[in-house]
């Protein structure tokens, strides 16, 4: 039997599950001046996908590339979230 399918689709379904609360969180905390975290950690993984010769880790280093990556885009909708007073508002950080 071969489990690396399964493997990598419930670390992506994991990877998923994890960065949407980290982008709450951090919109809430930072605001989207912190999305060059979330760049940082993508390309940091993506090299370390090329670098991988292990097909596992090397895909799940993928997928949180791209999951990250994502997360840019879902940090800034985060702040229109808030606007519309979805998600709460940190009232001790100023929003720009």
């Amino acid at each position: 039997m071969n489990f690396t399918g399964i493997i990598i689709g419930m670390s992506a379904f994991l990877c998923i599950g994890i960065f949407h609360p980290i982008v709450i969180t951090a919109e809430y905390h930072f605001g989207t001046r912190c999305w060059w975290v979330f760049l940082l950690v993508a390309v940091a993984c993506i090299a370390g996908s090329l670098l991988t010769e292990a097909t596992i880790p090397s895909t799940i280093l993928g997928v949180v590339a791209f999951s990250s990556f994502w997360s840019i885009l879902e940090l800034f909708k985060q702040r229109e979230r808030v606007a519309k007073g979805w998600f709460p508002k940190n009232p001790k950080r100023n929003s720009k």
